[in-house]
């Protein structure tokens, strides 16, 4: 036999083994999730909106702050769980690699050099030399090797849609933080303006009662109300503190060497268009990682499945064996062999049955959590655009409020000094304003973080559409 013949003979079987074989297991499709025609919290006007205004990528540029811009930039940059969430997708990705060198044969060498004498002999010692390249493949005749690769490529690609969940949930988590800083130090603001206001009191109740207008009782109302606002003034203080200390934690900084610049002004509320429910599917990126890895399980269905049925396996040696150097590597030394092994599994007590069906089993569970995500998906919409559309009217009422409530102080202060109430009425109106101002920041915080958890809750600027061509 020449030298090529058992290299054409090996190919040649290979080739033949791979194109005869099947993949075994269920073919891939999306489970069905029941998704509703429009959204129920949208008035019946608004059933569509043009997509122009929609977030897209860098979404939190609706808010129109610089300073939170900066933020989000070094949120992608810095932050550890968002680096953990890469390292992730990096092994996921590395996984298919590995999975799909179970495709291709796997070659090893080696050369190795022996001095013996044989006991008792009278002759010489004997060198023994030998150089060989051997070769084993596992023919993929049931496609097991190809489901195993179908299960890393989705599992990869699940390992993306979590790295953009895993985004998309710190720049919010960035985004409301800071939103809220904004409107704590509104808050401050007021509160500066209320102890001011309320020191003025003071000296206006001190001055009437030096003049023996008023009794001693409204002095002491007019400090317990002011000391009372310095205290909400120091509270107000730690809760910002708290806030900024979360921002440096998300931003990838210890607390001491962070801050944010004071700013008490609040972003105005964006008009966040809505977009279809169906696009929710595409546009949620849990929702991306759930459907992958029903996917992922599905193939491994296929895995189970083929491992039921034999495997036919090629080995092969080639080399060169001899005792002396000088002719090591010449013809008449070379040596080779080609088998092939057919083999299955006779008696398992009814463990690869098993296995198959814990595989099927876990692809049910995989797809009542993607299911479950897309519901989860919905109600989070409806929850936030039914939060935007209530305190929208709720804002409206408290502006007026505030509105009522400085008007009714100016008009009781008016009275009181010209000595037609009591200093208690001045209290009365005066801690209504205060109340009425502070829901109204307050107010303002919740729509602004109700705007936030929409965007999150239409998936931010994430399309599923990009893990297509990943992983691939």
């Amino acid at each position: 036999m020449s030298a090529a013949r058992p290299a054409r003979g090996f190919v040649c079987v290979a080739l033949l083994a791979a194109l005869a074989g099947c993949t075994l297991g269920p073919d891939y499709s999306r489970p069905d999730a029941e998704v509703p025609a429009t959204w129920k919290e949208l008035p019946p006007h608004k059933v569509a909106t043009p997509a122009d205004t929609a977030p897209r990528g860098d979404w939190w540029t609706v808010f129109d702050d610089p300073v939170l811009n900066d933020l989000e930039v070094r949120v992608a940059a810095a932050n550890q769980t968002l680096r953990a969430a890469e390292a992730n997708h990096r092994q996921a990705q590395a996984a298919i690699t590995v999975a799909r060198a179970g495709l291709f044969p796997s070659l090893g060498g080696g050369v190795d050099a022996t001095r013996a004498r044989a006991r008792g002999g009278n002759g010489g010692a004997v060198t023994a030399l030998t150089a060989d390249l051997t070769g084993q493949w596992e023919i993929d005749l049931w496609g097991r090797v190809r489901r195993l690769v179908e299960a890393a490529q989705d599992t990869a690609q699940a390992t993306q849609a979590d790295l953009e969940n895993t985004r998309l949930a710190l720049q919010t988590e960035l985004a409301n933080d800071y939103l809220l800083l904004r409107v704590a130090d509104a808050g401050r603001r007021v509160l500066q303006e209320t102890v001011a206001a309320y020191e003025r009191s003071l000296v206006l109740t001190q001055n009437r009662y030096a003049a023996g207008v008023v009794a001693r009782s409204d002095v002491v109302a007019a400090e317990t109300q002011l000391l009372g606002a310095r205290a909400s003034l120091i509270d107000i203080d730690a809760t910002r503190a708290q806030l900024e200390h979360a921002i440096a934690d998300l931003v990838g900084q210890p607390p001491a060497a962070f801050s944010v610049a004071v700013v008490d002004t609040v972003p105005p509320v964006p008009d966040i268009p809505a977009s279809v429910p169906s696009a929710i599917l595409e546009r949620r990126p849990d929702v991306a990682a759930a459907e992958r890895r029903v996917a992922a399980a599905n193939a491994q269905v296929g895995v189970a499945t083929a491992a039921i049925y034999p495997t036919l396996s090629l080995n092969g040696t080639i080399g060169f064996a001899g005792t002396s150097l000088a002719n090591w590597l010449s013809l008449p030394n070379r040596v080779w062999s080609l088998g092939a092994a057919f083999a299955g599994t006779i008696f398992d007590a009814g463990a690869l049955q098993a296995q198959r069906t814990e595989a099927v089993a876990a692809y049910d569970a995989t797809v009542a959590n993607y299911r479950q995500t897309v519901l989860d998906a919905f109600r989070d919409v409806e929850d936030n655009l039914a939060l935007l559309r209530i305190l929208g009217e709720e804002a409206r009422v408290q502006d007026e409020t505030v509105r009522a409530a400085r008007e009714s102080v100016a008009l009781t202060l008016n009275q009181y000094k010209a000595g037609i109430v009591a200093y208690l009425n001045v209290v009365t109106v005066q801690a209504v304003q205060f109340s009425a101002e502070r829901a109204q920041i307050q107010l303002n915080g919740q729509r602004l973080s109700a705007a936030v958890n929409l965007v999150k809750a239409l998936g931010g600027g994430f399309d599923a559409a990009q893990l297509q061509a990943a992983a691939r």
